[in-house]
Order: structure tokens, then sequence, then C-alpha cells
């Protein structure tokens, strides 16, 4: 079997990226990504690669040598599949019995190929991966499907850094993934807030424990809390499966870990109203940053989000400043979650951060871009209110140094 088309329905911060470096390591195979935002097919269809529906470091190189060539978007698509990126355990299953009964005599064989990239990282994650893994029939029909498709990533990628398995260990395999990397997050988080009551600092600890070569030191930075399109997502579907089964220690068990991740971003909100003297009433708070993470625009359940609808309801004006999200994207957020609309015009963004702080009476980092920490601080803090407080969710700034200047520094877990 050999592959000559590929066709991807959705073009998101999965599909756009995933083709485009298949694209361009194939280029003997047509790549067509189709979706029906003809919004987003028209960005990525766009001249002026800076306007790339999604943001992801190296990726308009990427798309710049293989658009036009051997990778094509497009709305012209007869039927979409409305999922999430990561589809529940058995979806594979499901598909393939409605296709065998589609009546028109095709065979088709379904594959489980879950991605392992992380939003910031794509483009790098794309072409060194830690593992490719597919997932298919234990039929020769469907090991035949397995072979082609490694074939296609075996143009990049070492051969023993591709996995095969059954469906269900594939797709298993992706939501268990997730449920560690956050249960990770959310076990440090659940330690800063001890620190904060004991005098310990959660920095510390983190390293401590990270150097212990059986933990080791990704995913122990503490913050406001993982935000994120599949986090969240993942674990619930772990949470249902498991019930569905009868499991419900084991639901309970990953169910903490969102638990846990909400109350940090409710307890980073409760902090900033009472270190401001327990009213945020028509009281201005910068926040600096709006994406989930850095190096991406991707909001979905960023911990922005939530800390924003804690603090307008408690009548506080924000100005947000994010080098990568607009104006209409903060809004949408808000909407989704059904933040009433004069709660919603508390909330403004700027494209400059001085003017994002002027005049406030806090910052609160809630996204770690890099560029925050070369802002002229001093500068900041001249323009605003007094007592000028930063609470800092991802630890990220000097607040040595931020305290030497005049602020009242708060960080999370210490």
């Amino acid at each position: 079997m050999n592959i000559t088309k590929i066709c991807c329905i959705g073009a998101g911060y999965v599909g756009g990226p995933t083709m485009a470096v298949i694209a361009q390591k194939c280029p003997e195979i047509q790549v067509t990504v189709v979706d029906l935002n003809e919004e987003r097919i028209a960005r990525w269809n766009d001249e002026n690669l800076e306007n790339l529906p999604v943001y992801e470091p190296g990726l308009d190189k990427v798309v710049a040598e293989a658009r036009g060539r051997n990778l094509f978007f497009s709305t012209d698509v007869d039927k979409a599949i409305d999922e999430k990126s990561t589809l529940p355990v058995r979806t594979a299953e499901a598909i393939k019995s409605i296709l065998d009964h589609t009546g028109n005599g095709v065979q088709f064989q379904i594959l489980s190929n879950p991605e392992f990239l992380a939003e910031g990282t794509a483009v790098t994650d794309l072409l060194s991966p830690d593992r490719v893994l597919i997932g298919g029939d234990e039929t020769p029909e469907g090991q035949n499907a397995i072979d082609a498709l490694a074939a296609v990533y075996g143009r990049w990628v070492s051969p023993d850094r591709i996995l095969r398995s059954n469906v269900w260990s594939s797709e298993l395999s992706k939501l268990t993934a997730n449920a560690f990397l956050a249960q990770r997050v959310s076990s440090i988080n659940a330690i800063s807030e001890l620190c904060e009551k004991t005098g310990a600092n959660v920095t510390e600890v983190a390293s401590a424990i990270g150097m212990d070569s059986r933990i080791g030191p990704k995913f122990l930075k503490a913050s406001v809390g993982f935000g994120g399109s599949c986090f969240q997502k993942d674990i619930l579907n772990l949470v249902y499966i498991s019930k569905s089964f009868g499991l419900h220690e084991v639901a309970d068990y990953w169910e903490q870990v969102i638990i846990m991740n909400d109350h940090q971003k409710r307890r980073f909100a409760n902090r900033i109203v009472q270190t401001l003297y327990n009213t945020v009433a028509d009281k201005k708070i910068c926040f600096l940053g709006w994406a989930f993470k850095k190096d991406t625009n991707d909001t979905r359940e960023s911990a922005a989000i939530y800390v924003a609808c804690e603090l307008v309801s408690e009548q506080a004006n924000i100005s947000v400043y994010d080098p990568k999200v607009e104006q209409n994207q903060i809004l949408s957020d808000l909407e989704y979650i059904n933040v009433p609309g004069d709660s919603r015009n508390r909330i403004q963004s700027e494209e400059d951060p001085y003017e994002a702080a002027k005049d406030a009476h806090a910052i609160a980092v809630l996204t770690e871009w890099d560029e925050f920490r070369t802002f002229d601080w001093q500068k900041i803090y001249n323009g605003m209110q007094k007592p000028a407080f930063v609470f800092d969710g991802r630890n990220l700034l000097d607040g040595k140094k931020l305290t030497e200047i005049g602020f009242v520094y708060k960080a999370i877990g210490s």
C-alpha cells in the first residue's frame, strides 16, 4: 500500500501544523486540509504568512515551503466530522462500523494516530517527536494500513520511534499521557499553597525533587493553573470511561486533578482581591497574557479567562496585553463561558504593555511570554497607582528586582 494523497478534516491547532510538516517532508504526497470555517481557511491561504490562524514558532516557514506545491487548504468538503482533537476511546471502532455499512463496497481501515505535540513547540515536536503511535486492527489488512502510515512518518522519523499497537491502546495512551502531565502540574500547585502557609519556596522545592532521577524536572513549574484544549477534556474523558465501567475510585482519583486546578485559579483571583484590601471594585488590573501558554495564540481553557471572570464579578476593570491574542478573541472567550455583557465591557485589550499598565493598581502575569522579562519595569511602576502590586502567576519575573523598584511582589508558592 502506497499513500499518495492525504485529506485532513480540521484546520486547527493540530491539523494545520501536522499536515504542513507532512507535506514539507513528503513532497510526493498531495496533502489537502479541509475545514468548514471559511475565515480560517482564508487565513491559511493568505499570502501574508503573519496572518496564519495558528501561531507557532517556525510554522510560517514550513507553510511557505509546501503551500501551493503539495499542501492545499480548502472549504470544499461534502461532509465534516465535528469532533475534538482527541477522540474518545472506541471512536475508531464506531467510525469503522459506520463506514463498513455505507454499502458502497469500499473497504476501509481505521487507524488511531494520536498527536503528542505541545502548542508553542508544535513544529519542533512534529519534526523531532519522542514517538509516533499508530493503532490499528490486529488483522493482515490492519497491519498493512499501519505499515503504510508508518512509511509516511518514516521519511523523517527513526523507525525505533514509530510504535505500533491495537486501537484501544493507542486511544487510551493519548488520554493517559495528558492526564499524567496535568497531574504533575496539579501536584506542584497543591504544594505551592502549602509553601505559602509554611514559608517554604515552591521553586526551591521543585528544584530539589526534580533532581531525583525518578521524578525529573519537567512539568514542575508552579503556576496559576493549566489550560489548553486537551488536559481537562482528556481527564474528564478518563473519568467518564472509568465511571462507565464502574471504576468509581479511579474516576475520583483523576477528577481530583481538575478540582485542584480549578481551586488554584480561584485561589489566585482571591489573593488579588484580599491583597488589594478586600475590594477590587472599579480598580484597574493589568493582565499580562491571555493565551494559555507562551508561543501560541490559543486561548482555550486559559487560566486568564477564569481569573478575569472572578475579578469582573467583583467589579474590577481589566486591561489585557498579549502579543498574539486580539480583542475579539478575548470577548469571544468571555461570551463562551456566559460572562454577562456588562461584565465583558470591563475587559479591554491594549496593543502596548505600558498603556495596559498605566494607572493600574496591580499587574497579574497570566502567560509566561519571555518578552515580559524585558519590559522597562521602572517605567511601568512610575505609571501605576501606589502601592503597585505584581501578582506573578507564572513565577516568571525577578521578584527581587521588582521589590527594589518599589513593587509589592507576590509569586506563586512563596
